[in-house]
């Protein structure tokens, strides 16, 4: 290879750091590039590509052992849909949809306590109308009026 994208060249292409680069490398999510003459490490194009495939997996959820599977077998695969990806897809939707769902518990708690008044955490738990159930906050409670 006579020409290349060199580590700082790539990392800003695919917006992210050179660290995040070559701890990618070690990770053996990027195939290791070729050196110049000068020690420099060359990449080929296809290094942004693979860098920003890594980012907009681990935005959707992905860990980065999750992303080096499928882009392991998309590597072995050359080009051809990779087995499990839509199975691996559907799996992590059925993740966010149990953290939405937590999430929207937690959004009624914390709204029950603002609606409820509560500005004292110890003092208003003690009190059983208490919307802040402490014991378990997937339970939900709901009260009528302000209670603390």
């Amino acid at each position: 290879m006579n020409a290349g994208l060199r580590s700082g060249q790539v990392a800003e292409a695919a917006g992210v750091n050179i660290q995040t680069l070559r701890y990618y490398e070690r990770r053996g999510l990027l195939t290791d590039p070729e050196h110049s003459s000068g020690g420099h490490r060359l990449y080929g194009e296809e290094a942004v590509t693979v860098l920003r495939v890594i980012k907009a997996a681990q935005r959707l959820g992905f860990t980065l052992e999750e992303v080096a599977e499928l882009l392991d077998a998309s590597r072995h695969r050359h080009g051809r849909p990779v087995p499990g990806l839509q199975q691996r897809a559907q799996a992590k939707l059925a993740e966010v949809d149990v953290k939405i769902a937590d999430l929207t518990t937690i959004r009624a708690t914390l709204a029950a306590a603002l609606e409820a008044g509560c500005d004292d955490l110890t003092t208003c738990s003690a009190s059983p109308c208490c919307p802040i159930p402490l014991t378990s906050l997937a339970e939900e409670r709901r009260h009528a009026g302000p209670c603390c």
